[in-house]
């Protein structure tokens, strides 16, 4: 069944008044010891800087701010409360151990300006890393740099661009499909291409015949998701390679998805030249919030002379050091050698599983996303009947016709004790919703949260107010969308 919702809390008690509410003069949570040096004056140190009172800031007791920051943990949702479905986006369970390793004293207190001799497991630590991705994504050359996946494209795309100038015409545009992440055009216009849109077919997937049409020797390169937005695997990707191949450009492969991939098939195999990766989606490293992130960027031999300083290189006495001596790299993307932290996880997660256990992750997150599929077939309208892989997406056609959307759906779900799917997207799909169980679900959490969408389907026809008035069991009821998008509340007033 459901989650059982009956005992969800109320919307307000007298332990959730914010804390600038609670504050009063002269309460304080904590008091600095006495100065053992001379008293500087903040206006000499900062000058123009220097804030002469703080403003209304709280003045709370310990246990207040105490009491404050912990009731917040228990309104928020993550992946450790329960299912994240979010499509595309990959939410998967942390591993604890790769947290515990990411905090050994000698990895987390590293300091990326310590000298290359006292740094070597950190540097061998890269090296494996970089190695084990090479692997996976049948690559040759690898930069960890980019903290996120947006930065990976960016980064990526520079590295066309540089080739192609190499050869003698950076080009002017670049073809990206309708299904297409949205960073991907927003990261061709920032690299200074003009971007064309790419029909998909009926079945969802690139029109060959569209791309044959469209490719020229003005364009640069096809960013292609593959698996692509809907969770369909582009079965012509050879063909798409030979394609761009043969008029001069190149296969960018957005890797958002390739935790549909890892230990079945390698994107290097199919004729992709550059690709990023998501550490913080295929190899379980923390995601959301803001980040850290990490999206490595992985290409093909005729690339590897243009990646971003500095690279790691093996030297004459048997150690690692970074060699910056690159006239052709495009230069940094990020300060140090990218987030260190998220490295280390991913390493971790990469030699917990072993081989088999990273093609038993890939196996398992299609099954996941196809026994949802198959179980929502009918409650939920599927556009697209072509087979799926890693997840799927359905539309609201049947729910709107009792004036439910896919947004209410996702508000109504929350009460169900779920986090929503990911809400209209891909924009191909009208209404969408798409859901990426990963492979840390068991059997169990489908199946409730398979029950909480089929229940919302039947209110949905037989009271449709009840979903459009939802979410009921949270502390913040339903907002006014508009206004906050055009008027919104960034701060607290006294």
């Amino acid at each position: 069944m459901p989650r059982d919702i009956t005992n969800a809390a109320p919307h307000i008690n007298r332990n959730e008044a914010l804390i600038f509410e609670r504050s009063s003069p002269g309460k304080r949570a904590y008091r600095l010891p006495p100065l053992d040096v001379p008293e500087a004056n903040a206006a000499d140190l900062l000058g123009e800087a220097a804030r002469p009172h703080l403003g209304a800031m709280p003045e709370v007791s310990e246990i207040e701010i105490i009491r404050h920051f912990t009731r917040l943990s228990t309104w928020n949702y993550g992946v450790d409360t329960g299912l994240y479905p979010l499509g595309s986006c990959t939410m998967k369970y942390n591993a604890r151990v790769n947290e515990y390793v990411a905090r050994l004293e000698g990895l987390a207190g590293a300091h990326p300006y310590q000298p290359e001799k006292l740094s070597q497991g950190a540097l061998k630590i890269l090296k494996l890393l970089s190695d084990a991705l090479l692997d996976i994504t049948g690559m040759d050359a690898i930069t960890l740099q980019p903290a996120a996946g947006a930065h990976g494209e960016m980064t990526g795309i520079l590295l066309v661009r540089a080739w192609l100038e190499s050869q003698g015409n950076a080009r002017k545009k670049i073809l990206i499909p309708d299904s297409a992440h949205g960073t991907n055009p927003a990261t061709a216009a920032i690299c200074g291409y003009a971007v064309e849109n790419l029909k998909s077919s009926a079945s969802g997937m690139v029109d060959i015949a569209a791309l044959a049409t469209q490719m020229n020797e003005d364009v640069a390169a096809l960013m292609l998701t593959n698996p692509n937005t809907l969770g369909i695997f582009e079965e012509d990707i050879h063909k798409i390679a030979d394609l761009m191949h043969a008029k001069g450009g190149l296969l960018y492969m957005d890797g958002a998805n390739m935790n549909a991939l890892v230990g079945k098939t390698r994107p290097g195999d199919f004729g992709v030249d550059v690709m990023h990766l998501n550490l913080h989606k295929t190899f379980s490293t923390p995601h959301g919030g803001g980040g850290p992130g990490s999206g490595p960027v992985a290409c093909k031999k005729n690339l590897e002379p243009f990646l971003p300083v500095p690279v790691i290189a093996p030297k004459s006495d048997g150690t690692l050091g970074f060699d910056y001596e690159r006239p052709q790299a495009i230069g940094r993307v990020r300060a140090f050698y990218g987030n260190f932290g998220m490295h280390v996880r991913a390493l971790a997660y990469i030699m917990a599983n072993g081989a088999e256990g990273l093609r038993q992750t890939t196996e398992d997150a299609v099954l996941n996303a196809n026994y949802i599929r198959k179980k929502l077939e009918g409650t939920y309208d599927l556009p697209y009947a072509t087979p799926t892989m890693h997840e799927t997406v359905f539309s609201d056609r049947l729910q709107a016709r009792h004036g439910v959307k896919t947004g209410d759906i996702a508000k109504r779900l929350i009460d169900y004790g779920f986090h929503p799917y990911t809400v209209s997207f891909p924009l191909i799909v009208h209404g969408a919703l798409m859901i990426e169980p990963t492979e840390s679900e068991s059997k169990d959490e489908l199946d409730a949260f398979i029950e909480a969408m089929q229940a919302i389907a039947q209110e949905a026809a037989e009271d449709p107010n009840l979903i459009l008035e939802a979410p009921h069991t949270t502390r913040v009821s339903r907002l006014d969308e508009v206004t906050a998008a055009r008027k919104p509340v960034l701060r607290w007033k006294p």
